[in-house]
C-alpha cells in the first residue's frame, strides 16, 4: 500500500521515457528514490532554503543496508551480501547509467567490519545539445518522438487495465506479485499484454478456481532466478498448461464408500473450494480502490 499511494502522489514526477526503458522492478525503485533526491537538491540549490551541506546530502544520499532491503522488499532474499550487491545495486545502477538522464555510483560505508550503508553520488548527463550544440539526430526525429509519445499512452493504458485486473489481485494472493512490483509500470503492462489474455483462456476451460490452483502450482515451483523474468516465467507455465491437454475437465467428483462392520463410511471426499482470502485490510481495499480509479480517470483523459 505505501508503494501504491506513493506512485498516486508521484505519478507525473518521474520521467515515463526513463522508466520505460528499464527491466528490472530494483533498478525501477532505485530510480524513484535517487529521482526524489535529486529533484530536492535541484529545488534547493535554485531556490536556496537549506545550508549548503544539507544541499549536498540531496545528491550525494546515503541509506541504510535495511532500509535498503525494507525499500526493494528483499529482507528475506539474497542473504549473502555479495549476491544482494549485484542484483539490487550494481546490476540495477548499470541500467540507470545506462537508459536514464543520471549517472550514478555508490560507496560502502562500513561500521566495524560489516557494510553499514550505502552512499550514492548522483549526476545528470548533459544534454545533447550541450555536448556538441546540437540535438542528436534521432532526438529531432518527428516519428521517434511519436514513437516514443505513443509508446508512453500505450504502456500507460495497459498499466491502468492490469491495476483493475482480478488477475493482479490472484497473483499477489498466490505471492507471485508484490506490491512493490506493483508499481513496476512496464512490469504490469507487460502482465496485461502478455499474460492475463492466456489466464482468460485458461479461466474458460477451467473456470477461476482452476486458474488459482494453477498459480499456486507456479507459485510453488517458481524459483529465485526468476524473480526478474516474472512476465516470461509466467506466460511459459501457462502456455505449457494449455498447451500440454491437462487443463481438460476431470470427471465430476465422487465419493466413494466402504461397508465395515455394517456401515457405510465415506471415503475421500470432493476437491475442496479454493476459496479466495484476501488480506488486505478494509482501509487497504478502500485506499487501493480510490488509486485505481484516479489512475484509471487520469489515464482516459
Amino acid at each position: 500500500m505505501p508503494y501504491l499511494i506513493d506512485l498516486k502522489k508521484n505519478f507525473t514526477q518521474y520521467a515515463l521515457s526513463d522508466i520505460m526503458e528499464l527491466n528490472s522492478k530494483y533498478s525501477i525503485i532505485l530510480y524513484k528514490w535517487l529521482s526524489m533526491h535529486y529533484n530536492q537538491f535541484e529545488h534547493y540549490n535554485t531556490n536556496g532554503g537549506r545550508r549548503a551541506e544539507q544541499i549536498e546530502k540531496h545528491r550525494n544520499p546515503s541509506i541504510s543496508i535495511k532500509e535498503l532491503r525494507i525499500l526493494t522488499d528483499t529482507l528475506d532474499d539474497y542473504k549473502r551480501i555479495d549476491n544482494f550487491e549485484k542484483r539490487v545495486l550494481r546490476d540495477p545502477l548499470k541500467e540507470i547509467n545506462q537508459y536514464t538522464h543520471f549517472n550514478v555510483v555508490y560507496e560502502k560505508l562500513k561500521k566495524g567490519r560489516s557494510i553499514d550503508s550505502i552512499q550514492f553520488h548522483i549526476s545528470k548527463k548533459a544534454q545533447p545539445q550541450e555536448i556538441n550544440g546540437e540535438y542528436k539526430e534521432r532526438e529531432q526525429d518527428a516519428a521517434y518522438l511519436q514513437g516514443m509519445a505513443d509508446k508512453e499512452v500505450s504502456q500507460q493504458a495497459l498499466f491502468a487495465e492490469a491495476m483493475q485486473s482480478k488477475y493482479t489481485m490472484e497473483l499477489i494472493t498466490s505471492t507471485l506479485l508484490s506490491p512493490v512490483q506493483m508499481t513496476d509500470i512496464t512490469l504490469m503492462a507487460n502482465l496485461q499484454q502478455e499474460v492475463y489474455p492466456l489466464y482468460k483462456q485458461l479461466e474458460a476451460i477451467v473456470g477461476l478456481k482452476g486458474v488459482r490452483k494453477h498459480l499456486e502450482y507456479v507459485a510453488n515451483k517458481k524459483l529465485d532466478y526468476s524473480k526478474p523474468n516474472l512476465v516470461k516465467y509466467l506466460k511459459t507455465a501457462v502456455m505449457r498448461y494449455l498447451e500440454s491437454g491437462d487443463t481438460k475437465q476431470p470427471e465430476k467428483d465422487k465419493t466413494r464408500y466402504v461397508k465395515t462392520k455394517g456401515k457405510v463410511t465415506p471415503v475421500g471426499s470432493k476437491t475442496p473450494d479454493w476459496d479466495y482470502k484476501n488480506e488486505t485490510t478494509p482501509e487497504e481495499q478502500k485506499e487501493l480502490e480510490k488509486i485505481k480509479k484516479e489512475l484509471s480517470d487520469s489515464m482516459k483523459k
